[in-house]
This record gives C-alpha cells, sequence and structure tokens, in this order.
C-alpha cells in the first residue's frame, strides 16, 4: 500500500527515505510509515484524523520535520502546520524545511508549557502530538484545552517504552483510551497499535466536542 501526498514542493526532497512518485496529475511523495507515526496509522487503516486543505495544525514534537512536511502537503497552500519542538539542534534542521514551504512554520518552544506557546499562536484545527515523555498524555490533553477550537481534531502518538518501561504496552494502551474515554469534552473516534512498523506504539485519534 502506497501513502501520497501531492508535493507542494515539486522537485524538492528533503530527507533521505524519501521517495518522489510522478502521476498523470503532477508529482506525490511517498510516505515511509516505518519513519513516521501517523503513516503506519494510515497504513493500519486509520482514516478519520481531521486534517484537510486549509487546516491549521498544531503538531508537537515536530523534529526534523519529516511528517509535518507530509502535513504540509495535505494542508495546501491556504493551510498551516505549526512545528514545535523543544531541541534546538533539530529545530536548526526543521528551519531548511520550512524555508522551502511557505505553510510551515518553526516554534522553539517546550509543549508542556502551553502558556508560553499562547503567545505564538491561535486556536488550530488539528493538534497531532508525538513526544517520547513520560507525561506525554497530561501534555497532549493540556494542548488540546488550550489550542483545539470545538470540532477539532487530535491525534496523540504514544511511545509505551517512554511512560514505562517495565510495563505491558497493551495495559498501558487500555489505560490511556480509559482515561481519554472519561476526559470531559473529547471523544475518541479512532485507535491503532502500530506494529509492526512501530514497536509498542499506539495512535489515538480523538474529537473535541463541540458546546451545546
Amino acid at each position: 500500500m502506497q501513502i501520497l501526498t501531492k508535493n507542494l514542493t515539486p522537485g524538492l526532497t528533503f530527507f533521505e527515505q524519501e521517495k518522489l512518485v510522478a502521476l498523470d496529475d503532477g508529482e506525490y511523495r511517498e510516505i515511509d510509515p516505518r519513519h513516521s507515526k501517523l503513516g503506519a496509522a494510515i497504513a493500519k487503516g486509520c482514516q478519520q484524523f481531521g486534517i484537510k486543505n486549509g487546516s491549521v495544525v498544531l503538531y508537537l514534537g515536530a523534529s526534523h520535520g519529516y511528517t509535518p512536511s507530509f502535513v504540509s502537503d495535505m494542508v495546501g497552500e491556504q493551510g498551516l502546520v505549526l512545528c514545535v519542538d523543544v531541541a534546538p539542534r533539530v529545530v536548526r534542521d526543521l528551519v531548511f524545511v520550512c524555508e522551502k514551504r511557505s505553510n510551515m512554520m518553526p516554534i522553539l518552544e517546550n509543549a508542556s508549557v502551553p502558556s508560553a506557546l499562547a503567545k505564538r499562536i491561535c486556536a488550530v484545527d488539528v493538534v497531532f502530538q508525538d513526544i517520547a515523555q513520560k507525561d506525554q498524555v497530561d501534555i497532549f490533553l493540556r494542548n488540546v484545552d488550550a489550542f483545539l477550537q470545538p470540532g477539532g481534531f487530535g491525534m496523540l502518538a504514544v511511545k509505551a517504552r517512554s511512560i514505562d518501561v517495565l510495563r505491558n504496552p497493551h495495559d498501558l494502551f487500555r489505560e490511556i483510551k480509559r482515561r481519554l474515554d472519561t476526559t470531559p469534552g473529547v471523544t475518541i473516534v479512532d485507535y491503532r497499535e502500530l506494529d509492526p512498523f512501530e514497536k509498542d506504539h499506539a495512535f489515538f485519534v480523538i474529537k473535541k466536542k463541540i458546546e451545546e
């Protein structure tokens, strides 16, 4: 199964594992699910995640920009990807990608402190998080509460070993699912375990409820 996005910057590649595919209506890029949690989730059957043309996406844990660059393709020229990472060395690499993609904005900031982010961003349509920290679920929910618009989608890539290296990942995933199920204002709309692409990883998609 090929996962393709129409290349927003035809002829340009940024990553060694990047593959360009020429089709009748233009140039496409292939997402490698072994290097992208979003790609792995799509390969495992996830279809409802809220990213569409014109979306504003808050991407927490953008790293060098591999998956964010595909999100950039998905949202198109009218969309925006706010790429947040806390590591200066990583953000330096990310800047080179963003310079060629006008709908990507690099932000050097700590995602665990939404109040600091609030000075630089506005409400968003999608929150995507790929952060390997022990409190990654707490960080996700704080940012969903702070920035995600009602009716918007949140995606959480969970690395079990970053939360508890000794615990059975499946038990941990079930606990996270129960927590999200009981969090006021959000509904789980999809859940996938990412084996064999990403060992001991899971992917949750939530939707923020619209207040009546």
